[in-house]
């Protein structure tokens, strides 16, 4: 058989990124270029500035994945890239790159919707595990539950009303006067102290499976207020536990509602080690069986984006327009 090799690109945020598969899930590069630097001394992403330097790393990047594969452009057969949702500046970059790279090497181009990306992390990582599945995506702009009844077949059960998780640990740690972006430090900080010294709110425990952290921000600012001097350790554990408890209580909610007993975490925030590690605990009780993707593909990347066209173009016998354009808002795809 022929090997077929499908190049990624994802920036709808502040990660520009490229990669490269080959056939189905083994992953030949994974190159990521990473603007945290640049935002941090502005406390977070600056849209016009990500979409500046995503227009100077682009190519760059894009080579270096290529290389890091030994492949060349000539032998790609496929491009996929990110379309929505996210930062309008920033994705239009990738989109036009792949858009152009689609026409003048002739061939087919997908556009890849970033949700259903996270959800293909799994795939890279546990390609023998396949759907039905009930996943959490928590990330900086999401947090959502989602039933994946089959690859391209998806119900979504839960969804943030206002500060995704990963946005509520970025917010959180700048009150603590943490620099950006706040969710390591947090994690790191959260592991020398008492999660039981602080009694924060766990907001909507018990009220459905939408998601809300803005009130949970709103208590650590009060706290802050009362206690100037609090102990960094033991507050960021406590954020962190109320956090946690919240995401897991509603995973297992939703995983009972449809009687799925294989629970998947993806996005950004599935790096977080006491996340991990509370889940390992209730689903070892519950007799679940949770997975998580390898660390490197927990972050925005390309090479999610490279398994979910490559699907999409193989399996389903979807191509996108050249002239599709950006959708900042872009909701994950049903069947």
């Amino acid at each position: 058989m022929t090997d077929f090799f499908t190049l990624g690109i994802e920036s709808s945020c502040d990660e520009t990124a490229a990669a490269v598969l080959k056939n189905d899930h083994e992953l030949l590069s994974n190159v990521v270029y990473s603007q945290v630097d640049l935002h941090a001394q502005y406390g977070g992403v600056v849209p016009e500035v990500a979409s500046r330097n995503h227009v100077v790393k682009i190519s760059p990047v894009i080579q270096s994945a290529l290389d890091e594969a030994g492949v060349s452009l000539e032998q790609i057969n496929l491009i996929g890239a990110t379309n929505g949702p996210g930062l309008i500046g920033p994705l239009l970059v990738g989109l036009s790159a792949a858009q152009g790279l689609s026409l003048g090497l002739g061939i087919p181009f997908i556009a890849v919707n970033h949700l259903e990306g996270h959800l293909f992390a799994h795939h890279l990582t546990f390609p023998n595990v396949p759907p039905p599945f009930l996943a959490l995506l928590a990330s900086g702009g999401h947090t959502n539950l989602i039933h994946v009844k089959a690859w391209g077949d998806y119900e979504i059960l839960g969804n943030t009303r206002d500060d995704a998780a990963g946005e509520a640990f970025d917010k959180a740690g700048k009150l603590m006067g943490l620099g950006y972006p706040a969710g390591p430090q947090i994690d790191k900080l959260a592991q020398q102290g008492n999660s039981q010294a602080i009694d924060f709110p766990r907001p909507m425990l018990k009220k459905g499976l939408d998601f809300s952290f803005s009130g949970l921000k709103t208590a650590i600012r009060y706290y802050l207020d009362d206690h100037p001097d609090a102990h960094l350790e033991d507050l960021a554990a406590s954020f962190q536990a109320a956090v946690v408890d919240v995401l897991i209580t509603k995973l297992f909610a939703s995983a009972n509602q449809k009687k799925v007993d294989q629970l998947v975490v993806v996005g950004g925030v599935a790096a977080n080690s006491g996340l991990r590690q509370q889940l390992d605990l209730y689903a070892k009780k519950e007799s679940k069986t949770v997975y998580y993707p390898d660390l490197k593909l927990c972050m925005d990347n390309a090479a999610m984006i490279a398994a979910c066209a490559r699907y999409r173009y193989e399996k389903m016998g979807e191509q996108s327009s050249l002239d599709m354009s950006a959708s900042p808002a872009l909701a994950l795809p049903t069947a």
